[in-house]
């Protein structure tokens, strides 16, 4: 059985009920009740552009709402998760320090099967019904866990490779034939160090393709026999890492450290979790103009993120009034634009008014941009368990190596 420290002290931990908090269903009341409000949004801080989105969004319910916005910048979500933890270790049950959560996976699973979430709230938002989620059932699925309300859907997210067209003349078009390709082209292939997502991507990726049979890692992992799910996935790997960048002895960080491999002309082929962040990075002179997008040909892994809201938040109102805000089809739009910053929409068009639609219309995805009908199959993020399992896995086999 795999248990992370954090889960483990969970576990530990009894269960209170929250205290009184602004009702959902009576809006007008929300939105007095957040005027004035600071709002203190945990949320990773990984890319300036999305720092500089989270303070574009500051401005805007600042003018709006009255709400001050503060960006409490985290290099892992788990981070808030620990301090809310904490907080109801110490007893705090009324006035925790963080008020909305930048959140999914395996960290709202935690949070939602021990009580530290406030909710249901989330459909009752005013623009909920534009994520039309009665044929949307991602918006109510967290990594094959029911939101059941207890989080906002905000952003959309999809796994894509981008090369240099200049440097590779066919890309591969799956994990064998990427292995075949990086025997052919030592070092010039490499993915972001595991536990950050975008390295957990790339193993989940590589561990849904492989597999004989994949229903079993839509089931919680003790459930299964993971030395033998798993067989292939490592045996991939050990093949693959001594022909990656730096011969598999480093990974960089995160997407933005695997982005300047990619712009100094390091790596020929990357990763992305997002479908335009290509085309975002050669507008903003960070690649070159030969990159482009691809998808592997079975399908390649995508997901939503949502906001969360703490069972003893100080400023519940602000933080839904907030959530709400970026739900909005301009604050979606902005956010789909890959100069902004490239993060997909979880907005239906089809419930959208004409010209809300249009703000849409007129973003230019950009040239590295793959089309929606080129995206493939969508593949769903295997349950949460397997992602505590899989990085224990990972780092005991290949830290320090």
């Amino acid at each position: 059985m795999f248990r992370s420290p954090l889960l483990l002290a969970l576990g530990l931990v009894g269960l209170t009920s929250a205290h009184a908090a602004p009702d959902p269903h009576d809006w007008e009341a929300v939105l007095d009740e957040a005027r004035g409000q600071q709002v203190f949004w945990y949320a990773w801080a990984g890319e300036e552009r999305i720092n500089d989105y989270i303070q574009w969004t500051a401005d805007r319910v600042a003018e709006r709402y009255d709400i001050t916005l503060t960006h409490v910048k985290l290099g892992d979500t788990a981070e808030a998760v620990s301090r809310v933890l904490a907080e109801r270790q110490a007893g705090n049950d009324e006035r925790g320090n963080v008020d909305l959560i930048w959140i999914n996976g395996e960290n709202f699973a935690t949070m939602k099967a021990n009580d530290l979430l406030f909710g249901p709230w989330s459909e009752q938002l005013p623009h909920y019904p534009l994520t039309d989620p009665e044929n949307t059932p991602a918006v109510r699925y967290d990594w094959t866990i029911p939101v059941d309300g207890l989080e906002s859907p905000w952003s959309s997210s999809q796994v894509v490779f981008y090369y240099d067209t200049a440097l590779v003349d066919d890309h591969p078009r799956s994990m064998p034939e990427l292995l075949d390709w990086a025997r052919a082209n030592p070092g010039d292939f490499t993915y972001a160090r595991v536990p950050n997502f975008l390295g957990n991507a790339f193993i989940t990726q590589a561990m849904l393709e492989l597999a004989e049979e994949t229903a079993p890692f839509y089931a919680p992992v003790e459930e299964s026999d993971f030395d033998a799910l798993t067989a292939p996935l490592w045996d991939f790997l050990d093949a693959l890492h001594p022909h990656l960048w730096r011969g598999g002895r480093a990974f960089p960080a995160n997407s933005a450290e695997l982005r300047r491999l990619m712009g100094d002309g390091e790596i020929a082929i990357g990763l992305s979790f997002s479908t335009t962040e290509a085309s975002g990075a050669i507008a903003n002179f960070e690649l070159p103009e030969t990159v482009r997008s691809y998808v592997h040909d079975d399908g390649m892994i995508g997901n939503l993120s949502f906001l969360a809201i703490p069972y003893n938040a100080q400023h519940k109102a602000g933080a839904m009034v907030v959530a709400d805000f970026l739900l909005s089809p301009e604050a979606q739009a902005r956010k789909q634009d890959p100069v902004i910053w490239g993060s997909g929409t979880v907005l239906a068009m089809e419930r959208l008014e004409e010209d809300e639609r249009a703000r849409f219309s007129q973003i230019d995805l950009g040239i590295a941009t793959l089309p929606p009908e080129a995206l493939g199959e969508l593949l769903g993020q295997p349950h949460p368990s397997w992602v505590d399992a899989l990085e224990a896995a990972w780092q005991r086999r290949y830290v320090g190596q």
